[in-house]
């Protein structure tokens, strides 16, 4: 992300480099990078010019246009990766970068797994092609072979899978950047956060999506971080650049906000990522100066405070419906699992450690089965883990040292190629690594697709070039790319029942995407007009990847719409009267 600039230092524990997003490097990640760098140095001295080149490096200091004799100014860069001016790189589209896609993903470690079995069997799938084709379906039905004469469950996830979102169909633009977008549990309604400071309640119940309330919110500094619904959605709790998390209400007075006090040592504080337990009794941080924090709302105080990380806590997020499991992600690189029950403040001790990303992670995302997550990361790479199988002390090593030697900083430098490895280190225990989105200028985020409409099969994530990215959880190919936004896509939100995905972008707009059939010169004409819509990729089809062919999906189509108008529509219809 960009950064302001500022004459004077910011102190504390994350004053090293980054913005208000995910932060800024602490002091033992920043000891640790002045390390390898003294390590790899040719020369025992150290001088100005390479202090200078140094800081530059690490993105503390920038080179700009001002004025005097050399027409160059050094100025001071905010700590905060979420933070940063007009003057500063917006986020917007033309920084040459193309994500680098895996033409033949290693799909050894998930097509043994768990997970695999788990999919197909949500979407009534099979390995081999054809059997479950739409035609083969639908004949099965019509002659009576379908249990209970009607498409199960997975079969209508796996029908839902044919009919990705690939066109606008609402829209609401904001004067400054999105940052947050999220859709409530039951879908009725969906949370959005812009740099503006105001929260934004959306009715999305039956297809809507109208303007319901906007609330200001308070003590925020530079941006709104992160939003969440209390579990039954009649409160929002958001954070910002403050030492509180604020609670106010979805329906009651919005002038009336809670402050809930973390009481943090830092003289800059922010909680960058936020999630509530299933209870709603406790909510969950993560900070900047690398800590979790577990406040209880019932005793209205802070209960935990957990030194978790090496550097800034980007993401947090509980593990099932339980809450006792914890996932937390961080700069340092590395997941870790804790447990609840067991945690202290005096002995902070994970349950385990997921490594094998080179660079920060910026967010995580559970399954929801206290067994697989994925993690979004710097090191442009989303990676699938299984709790069961931790990294070992090599395998932690080895991240770490990949870490301390990255020396470009995402918020506003390319990637460098180097950067762009694809070999996994030692010790890597992820079951599965996707490739082809971007991850710059700030924490982008990846979630699966909902379970009920497509047994989450999906991996979808937002994109630094203004796309929202599909992936096949199980042969780690890109599915489809929406394309349509001018900057960055921060965050993304699949309805939990309907087909729809709602994207929040730095170019200040909100979409909604829906599934739309096209005429194929109707899609080519889109395209040549510049109007958004989805582009396939690496020769795969926005559709499942076990169906049974493009000419047989055409010649059902029309059936297959008289099928879902049945099955959605008119019960509807029916319940009007009721």
């Amino acid at each position: 992300m960009g950064s302001q600039s500022s004459s004077g230092m910011s102190g504390g524990r994350g004053s090293s480099s980054g913005n208000p997003a995910d932060g800024s490097g602490r002091s033992r990640r920043s000891a640790d990078r002045q390390q390898g760098d003294r390590q790899s140095a040719s020369e025992e001295d150290v001088d100005l010019a390479e202090v200078l080149a140094y800081l530059l490096r690490r993105g503390q200091v920038r080179l700009v246009h001002g004025s005097g004799a050399t027409g160059l100014q050094l100025v001071q860069s905010y700590s905060d990766s979420d933070e940063d001016s007009d003057g500063a790189w917006e986020g917007r589209l033309g920084d040459r970068y193309d994500p680098p896609v895996d033409i033949q993903p290693d799909t050894h470690e998930v097509d043994r797994s768990e997970i695999r079995t788990q999919i197909l069997l949500a979407t009534a799938s099979s390995a081999m092609k054809g059997r479950h084709s739409f035609t083969h379906m639908l004949t099965e039905r019509e002659q009576g072979r379908c249990q209970g004469s009607s498409f199960s469950h997975g079969e209508c996830s796996r029908i839902r899978t044919h009919f990705l979102p690939n066109y606008v169909s609402h829209k609401d633009t904001y004067q400054q950047k999105a940052f947050c977008g999220v859709y409530s549990e039951n879908g009725n309604m969906f949370l959005s956060a812009c740099q503006d400071q105001n929260i934004r309640l959306y009715d999305t119940t039956r297809g809507r999506f109208h303007l319901r309330r906007t609330v200001k919110a308070r003590d925020v500094g530079w941006s709104v971080l992160d939003v969440c619904f209390t579990p039954d959605t009649q409160h929002v709790l958001y954070s910002s650049w403050s030492d509180y998390i604020h609670l106010c209400s979805v329906d009651g007075d919005s002038e009336n906000h809670t402050a809930l006090d973390l009481n943090p040592d830092e003289r800059r504080f922010s909680v960058f990522s936020l999630a509530a337990s299933t209870d709603g009794k406790e909510i969950l941080g993560g900070a900047n100066d690398g800590c979790l924090y577990v406040f209880d709302l019932e005793q209205n105080k802070r209960t935990l405070k957990i030194d978790a990380h090496e550097d800034d806590v980007n993401a947090v997020a509980f593990a099932d419906s339980s809450s006792q499991l914890l996932f937390s992600g961080s700069d340092d690189a590395l997941c870790k699992v804790w447990d609840r029950r067991t945690l202290r403040e005096d002995r902070p001790q994970p349950v385990g450690q997921l490594a094998g990303h080179r660079d920060g992670i910026t967010f995580i995302h559970s399954k929801g089965d206290a067994r697989y997550l994925i993690s979004n990361s710097k090191d442009q790479s989303i990676k699938l883990w299984d709790v069961r199988k931790f990294s070992p002390k090599e395998g932690l090593a080895a991240s770490r040292l990949a870490v301390t030697q990255q020396n470009w900083d995402y918020r506003w430098q390319q990637v460098p190629q180097r950067a762009l490895k694809k070999h996994k280190l030692t010790g890597d225990t992820s079951v599965m690594t996707y490739r082809g989105h971007g991850v710059l200028h700030t924490l982008i985020r990846c979630r699966f697709s909902p379970e009920f409409s497509t047994g989450q099969r999906f991996i979808y994530s937002g994109c630094s070039t203004g796309k929202i990215i599909i992936y096949d959880v199980l042969t780690g190919r890109v599915v489809s790319r929406l394309t349509g936004h001018d900057a960055c896509v921060r965050d993304v939100s699949w309805h939990p029942y309907e087909d729809n995905i709602i994207s929040s972008s730095w170019d200040g707009a909100v979409r909604m995407w829906e599934h739309r059939q096209t005429h194929p010169l109707e899609e080519e004409r889109d395209r040549g007009g510049g109007r958004a819509g989805s582009d396939v990729a690496d020769g795969a089809r926005p559709a499942s990847p076990e169906d049974g062919g493009e000419d047989s999906k055409k010649l059902c189509y029309l059936l297959i719409q008289c099928w879902i108008f049945m099955i959605t529509i008119l019960p509807r219809l029916s319940s009007l009267g009721k």
